[in-house]
């Protein structure tokens, strides 16, 4: 007997190994998946800006990564003794303006050292709904009193015409890029169910809508749809009844790699956590001749798999297991 509705994964997705370049922004939903990524030996770009809701906010941030812009004092504003970018998430704000400034610049000048080199492009949309001031959307409010602001829902023909927008560009300087989007399965109840529930609509809607623009570059994985049907039940669910638990993250991540991962991706995943698995054990001799012994096998078998893959990073396990072998 069959106890739920099963998600039709998509065909035809693009198939990426840990030597693409990857670049992930959106809400914390990418932040998750690029962590993971990343423990799966790729070597994501994830959030440039911080954490980003809205579409606009997105499109804003990777239209910056792409002209490398140069953030200045004047790009700021100090509140609750702070300084902050309302481009950026909180974790870029500082009391002094210029580490605030070197925390932006920084992580722009990486991602735009990166941008034209993009194998994929994973966008995760939050909300449609937004929050202006003096006529620009800004990406975080910073806590600054909601009177300050307009608060407004995209529309989807919005959302659309400034992708087309930007998709276009990006595509002319690399053709072989391709988009991912996805719309997060965490729900904004702040906004009300109902609002929330148009919200993620909106969000859809103009997601097929860029499909149907860009067919053979853009591409939509269901990780809402995995999240609020397969997995409809409140104890996948984070004790805030809002996000998802860790176990929900895993389960629509081993759906991503199922789509998204190459026979080879699948086999370096494969290998790399055997080799951390094997650097977990806890051995009741640390300083026999055995256990060095099987220090040595692992830095063979990484010795091997960096052959074989040249782009792999194996560079804090090769030190583990240097440090435990002096011991």
């Amino acid at each position: 007997m069959n106890f739920f509705t099963s998600v039709e994964l998509p065909s035809g997705l693009p198939r990426f190994v840990q030597s693409d370049e990857l670049l992930l922004m959106g809400s914390c939903f990418a932040t998750h998946i690029g962590a993971l990524l990343a423990d799966a030996k790729f070597r994501p770009d994830v959030n440039p800006f911080g954490v980003l809701y809205n579409p606009l906010s997105v499109s804003a941030a990777l239209r910056e990564v792409v002209s490398g812009r140069i953030y200045t004092e004047e790009d700021l504003f100090f509140f609750r003794e702070c300084w902050h970018s309302p481009m950026h998430h909180g974790d870029f704000s500082s009391t002094s303006a210029e580490e605030t400034l070197r925390r932006i610049n920084t992580r722009l000048q990486a991602a735009h050292t990166r941008i034209h080199q993009l194998n994929c492009l994973l966008l995760t949309f939050g909300t449609s709904w937004v929050y202006e001031q003096t006529g620009r959307v800004v990406a975080n409010c910073h806590k600054q009193p909601e009177s300050v602001f307009t608060r407004r829902r995209l529309s989807v023909q919005e959302i659309v015409s400034d992708y087309t927008s930007l998709f276009s560009g990006l595509i002319v300087r690399n053709p072989k890029l391709k988009v991912i989007l996805t719309v997060s399965p965490i729900r904004h109840v702040r906004d009300g169910m109902h609002a929330n529930q148009l919200s993620k609509a909106a969000l859809l809607l103009a997601i097929d809508q860029l499909h149907a623009v860009f067919p053979e570059h853009v591409f939509y994985f269901p990780a809402y749809e995995l999240l609020l049907d397969e997995l409809r039940d409140y104890r996948f669910y984070a004790d805030d009844m809002v996000h998802p638990s860790p176990q929900a993250v895993r389960y629509v991540w081993d759906k991503f790699v199922q789509t998204c991962l190459s026979e080879d991706a699948l086999e370096i995943m494969q290998e790399s956590e055997n080799i951390n698995k094997a650097l977990s054990h806890k051995p009741f001799h640390p300083e026999s001749d055995e256990h060095k012994r099987f220090l040595g096998q692992i830095v063979l078998k990484i010795d091997r798999l960096n052959k074989k893959y040249p782009y792999l990073d194996f560079q804090n396990e090769k030190e583990i297991c240097h440090i435990q072998l002096k011991q």
